[in-house]
């Protein structure tokens, strides 16, 4: 993701993103806020026993309508980057670093986040779909730029459909499968026929 967004032009950062309510360089400046969640987190230990895991981690959520006054700060602070290559710079030093600290956890320790508390391989495999998500979102109106890794499709599909409780049609491509069922792209009619008794779950919007 890193990696997209080194590559992006100047004027792709006013572009609209896949998040409703915010252009690329907003959904930049929140993944620079993601990074150092995942940097904080990962040095605060708890010693209690886990509450969470990488499924329960998520709550479904109303679908957002980009109203929310975090989301509005955001932007703000977005803004006050004034050029992209600020953002670009920031997002590849807080990103990296919590790359390695990704690398480096334990992933049996326990860390506590939005007071709950989890094993860092559960919150990290939670970060996966997370960021998959916002990889296909900052790239949705940029048909070049760089697609998120297979892996990463494939173990956030089955997050997913662990979190749905059910499996998405194996027609269904890992991209497709997370765009549809995150409610990131309607299903088409065969489509939607082919999600059966799922159709009706959807969207699952995932805070």
């Amino acid at each position: 993701m890193r990696t997209a967004v080194a590559e992006l032009q100047d004027e792709d950062f006013a572009r609209p993103s896949g998040c409703t309510g915010w252009l690329v360089r907003d959904l930049v400046c929140h993944l620079i806020i993601d990074a150092q969640d995942v940097l904080i987190t990962l040095v605060t230990p708890a010693e209690t026993e886990p509450t969470r895991d990488a499924v329960t981690y998520w709550d479904l959520v109303d679908t957002p309508t980009g109203d929310d006054p975090l989301d509005a700060l955001i932007v703000r602070l977005a803004a006050a980057y004034e050029e992209p290559w600020l953002l670009k710079f920031h997002l590849d030093d807080v990103g990296s670093a919590a790359g390695r600290a990704a690398e480096l956890a334990d992933s049996a320790l326990r860390v506590r986040t939005r007071d709950q508390v989890l094993t860092a391989g559960d919150y990290l495999h939670a970060y996966v779909l997370e960021w998959t998500l916002h990889h296909l979102d900052l790239i949705a109106h940029l048909p070049d730029a760089t697609e998120p890794p297979a892996e990463g499709l494939a173990r956030s599909r089955e997050l997913l459909e662990r979190i749905a409780g059910t499996a998405f049609p194996p027609s269904f491509s890992d991209k497709d499968a997370l765009l549809i069922g995150t409610g990131r792209r309607a299903p088409a009619e065969a489509e939607k026929a082919e999600l059966g008794e799922l159709a009706a779950k959807l969207p699952l919007v995932l805070g």
